[in-house]
């Protein structure tokens, strides 16, 4: 790898559509569609948004498989490929690059607590499939956190190391991040791509943009702008409904989001459920405001 890929903007953490307990393909097939006529620069299949904690190996593959496939080269596709055992991620890595992904998010060793050391040499391992890998920082679902001395040290020691979605809720580490290399930082929180941005950030990887696409890619290209006012203002528009996607665990809500307009089943696996029917008609207000045909 002589340079560096380029991981920045608009991109999506794509929901994994069910039908009867099956991947639904048609529906993905759709919403990959939708989303490249409405400006998002990135598919990003099989993460937590995906539900992947609950897809197979073989459907794992072959809903990565479909995702590059669909996207016929339009806009880069970073595939889900982590997990707590090294081997595992290193199989789902190399399968990532066999099937012409462009790169590959590695979320950080959940529940077996891996140390900084570990942390170091799980990813240093990944990157003999030699995909660009694109760091994962959310203590919220892992129980761990990567420090921003163990980031630099990834960027500055292994080239396929791109950039780190950062999703620890904490502005000062992503400060810490852009100081101390020049990783490619994006937000893995809605809520916080203005603030991560204003520190050194390039993007997000956004649950939002499932059903706003364009909206989401208006804020983005705000801040690549420097239109501060703009920026300012399309955050402050989007902010209730960024919070609302995380009112019950993530993709609950987008997938109920995604259901009411007519998209997808609203179908999860276990031990996901759907969303609480109290929480509902506000998720369906906020969307109505944003024009979204509410269907069911």
């Amino acid at each position: 790898m002589s340079e560096r890929m380029k991981v920045e903007g608009s991109m999506v953490a794509l929901v994994t559509p069910f039908a009867d307990g099956a991947v639904d393909y048609d529906a993905l097939g759709r919403l990959i569609e939708f989303q490249i006529a409405n400006g998002t620069q990135g598919l990003v299949p099989c993460g937590t948004t995906g539900e992947s904690p609950t897809l197979s190996h073989a459907e794992h593959d072959k809903v990565i498989e479909f995702t590059v496939e669909k996207a016929g080269g339009r806009v880069p596709v970073i595939a889900g490929t982590g997990s707590n055992s090294t081997s595992e991620a290193l199989r789902l890595t190399r399968h990532a690059k066999e099937a012409g992904a462009d790169a590959c998010l590695v979320v950080n060793p959940y529940y077996n607590k891996p140390t900084q050391q570990g942390m170091y040499e799980h990813v240093a391992a990944l990157a003999g499939a030699e995909l660009p890998i694109v760091l994962y920082n959310i203590p919220g679902r892992t129980g761990i956190e990567m420090s921003p001395a163990t980031v630099a040290r990834l960027y500055n020691d292994i080239e396929y190391v791109v950039a780190i979605k950062e999703a620890t809720g904490k502005l000062d580490m992503a400060s810490e991040i852009a100081a101390s290399c020049d990783i490619t930082i994006l937000s893995g929180d809605d809520s916080l791509t203005l603030p991560i941005c204003a520190v050194g950030g390039s993007g997000v990887i956004s649950v939002l943009a499932n059903i706003l696409p364009a909206e989401v890619r208006t804020l983005c290209d705000a801040i690549t702008d420097f239109d501060m006012a703009a920026a300012c203002t399309q955050h402050l528009k989007l902010f209730p409904l960024c919070k609302a996607m995380f009112v019950e665990t993530n993709p609950i809500p987008i997938k109920a989001s995604l259901a009411m307009a007519g998209m997808i089943r609203n179908e999860l696996r276990l031990p996901l459920t759907p969303l609480s029917q109290k929480c509902r008609p506000e998720l369906a207000r906020l969307l109505k405001e944003f024009g979204v045909e509410i269907q069911e």
